[in-house]
């Protein structure tokens, strides 16, 4: 079998990562028990640098060369990238202001559902069926627009009631908002899902205005860094659910790739571990820690769980399908927050902002690595934990330097030094565990389904943990504790994510709804509208959406790709007249999975 090198790249918000693989030619379609091997060619880890994108990538793929020395990287077909600094603007509350225009239409009063501190609710409205119930009034989003200038908003989003049955309102609110607001970037909700689900629809929309701006910069910045290398390969994205998409595709929907770290991790522990016997049997959880979130997820014998309500972004649902996962301010740099005030009942915090790396790595301020380089460091820690059957966690970087920046931090407080160091460990591994069950719970509340296999399976009940992530030899064991379980650091766990992105296959997913009694079929991530005839059935649905999807993938120089029907429902309905008609949709998408597994390394 000939072999290809493919290129994974994950931009974090400390590190930015990137691996060369050696890497069989397999089909998209083939299962991952079928899927051969691939080999670590080279990897690299240099500083992301949030003011200068393009150098971040640019000094990774420098390092790459330099640890690959005898690789042609005009060889590479494929890239595939991975990215946290969405996700991370959104914890941090770094994310772009966004003015959100929406259609009262009938119903409850869409404030309800409102995000943000910019709401423009448009009078005017539509019936469930898409037909105007009372005509669109834009007149008020011209004083929006002069407000939403003076405060700042930098994307908006239009949202309307029942936009995917018929956009016009919803076009008509986005076309104002570009007469009056030239140049601004508009997101308009019916092209990010077909699914008539208001609230969802618009946080969806709304998420997508926060990160388009933060999501274009970063691939401008790659594809201009990959040009300049030498490197024509086609470009992919991960997306939520664990699939890659072409750029053009991202770029359209930003939303989709918000997760796009946390889905990184997932498959490349899939890729590193997954042929593991604690990996294929029950349950495990997966754990990376970067500089500054940790991302989290559970894999039921061998798969990832799939979030089939939609992705979840602070406390709010979207219609974007995901991997089940959760992320929280907890990093290796994430910042101390100290109140020593009698009777506090977090005296220290950990996270979740960071300003930068950690002492040990020349930062200017203690975090969270700082206090394990502290804990680690300690002589009669070390002891006690030996005595105790416990193997010590490592320290990273100028431990001195750490100890410095506690000890001074602990003065400025009344503290000792070693007790403000376990404070801010304890209060980090509390949140870690807390979230942990959190996403356990979560996801046991529901029928639990997998990436591997769409039905209902039993409760998900972790009993091992694998944990990636720069400061995973920092913390390993004395997570091991606090989750009352296993915890397992495979090999390369420190470019977990770049591996996962270098081996995810392409996806993509497209949804069709079909009404008979309008006659009317459309396709809103496609912006098409077809007549069809009254006798229109599931059947001729499932077959045009699958090749609407086939269509779109070849479009974008992705071939043989394996479409799947997800979804299909019919409901009987009444037409205008009182005669019967049916509602169709339908959802197809090819199936995420990984190209290779990884040779034991």
């Amino acid at each position: 079998m000939s072999e290809t090198y493919v290129l994974g790249i994950d931009a974090g918000g400390t590190h930015t990562d990137a691996v060369l693989l050696a890497c069989p030619v397999a089909d998209m379609g083939a299962s991952r028990a079928s899927a051969p091997a691939a080999r670590l060619a080279a990897f690299a880890k240099v500083r992301t640098r949030h003011d200068d994108l393009p150098r971040s990538v640019r000094e990774v793929l420098a390092a790459l060369a330099k640890a690959a020395p005898g690789c042609d990287f005009g060889r590479i077909s494929r890239v595939t990238l991975g990215a946290t600094l969405a996700v991370n603007a959104l914890v941090q509350h770094r994310a772009d202001t966004v003015g959100l225009a929406v259609s009262a239409g009938p119903g409850l009063d869409p404030r309800r559902f409102a995000m943000g501190g910019q709401v423009c609710v448009v009078p005017g409205g539509l019936d469930h069926r898409g037909v105007e119930v009372s005509p669109l009034q834009t007149g008020v989003l011209r004083e929006a627009a002069a407000a939403w200038r003076k405060a700042g908003v930098a994307a908006v989003a239009c949202v309307g009631k029942f936009s995917p049955r018929n956009a016009a309102h919803e076009q008509a609110m986005a076309k104002a908002v570009r007469e009056d607001m030239p140049g601004m970037p508009v997101t308009e909700g019916h092209r990010l899902s077909g699914r008539l689900n208001f609230p969802r629809r618009l946080a969806t929309a709304y998420f997508n205005a926060a990160v388009e701006r933060l999501h274009n910069t970063f691939l401008d910045a790659v594809e201009s860094a990959l040009a300049d290398a030498g490197i024509s390969a086609s470009v992919r994205l991960l997306k939520a659910d664990g699939g890659a998409v072409p750029l053009a595709f991202s770029r359209r929907e930003p939303v989709q790739s918000i997760l796009s770290g946390p889905a990184a991790s997932v498959m490349g522990v899939l890729a590193l571990c997954g042929g593991s016997a604690a990996m294929q049997q029950g349950c495990s959880l997966l754990l990376d820690m970067g500089g500054t979130t940790t991302d989290m997820a559970l894999f039921v014998d061998g798969s990832p769980v799939v979030d089939r309500d939609g992705m979840l972004l602070e406390g709010r649902r979207t219609l974007v399908r995901a991997l089940a996962t959760v992320s929280i301010g907890v990093g290796g740099d994430s910042l101390l927050d100290v109140d020593a005030k009698p009777g506090a009942a977090r005296p220290v915090r950990t996270g979740p902002l960071r300003e930068g790396p950690a002492m040990a790595f020349g930062g200017e301020r203690p975090t969270l690595l700082d206090a394990l380089n502290v804990l680690n460091s300690h002589a009669a820690d070390a002891t006690a934990r030996a005595s105790a059957g416990e193997t010590a966690d490592a320290a990273a970087g100028d431990a001195a330097a750490s100890a410095a920046g506690i000890t001074a931090l602990a003065a400025l407080h009344g503290l000792a030094p070693l007790d403000l160091a376990r404070m801010a460990v304890d209060d980090a591994l509390k949140q870690v565990a807390n979230a942990a069950r959190d996403l356990a719970a979560g996801v046991n509340a529901r029928p639990i389904y997998t990436l591997a296999a769409l039905k209902a399976l039993r409760e998900a009940r972790p009993t091992h943990a694998w944990l990636v992530g720069g400061p995973a030899g920092c913390v390993a064991h004395r997570l091991a504790q606090a989750l009352g379980m296993p915890v397992e650091t495979p090999a390369h766990a420190d470019v977990a994510n770049a591996v996962g992105a270098a081996l995810t296959l392409p996806t993509d997913a497209l949804e069709l709804y079909a009404d008979t009694g309008r006659g009317v079929l459309t396709v809103p991530a496609l912006d098409i509208t077809e007549r069809i005839g009254k006798a229109y059935s599931l059947g001729e649905a499932r077959e045009r959406a699958s090749a609407l999807l086939r269509q779109r993938l070849e479009a974008a120089g992705e071939s043989g790709a394996r479409v799947e029907v997800t979804e299909a429902d019919i409901f009987a309905t009444l037409d205008d007249a009182g005669f019967g008609s049916r509602d169709i949709r339908v959802v197809c998408q090819v199936i995420p999975g990984l190209a290779a597994s990884m040779k034991n390394m």
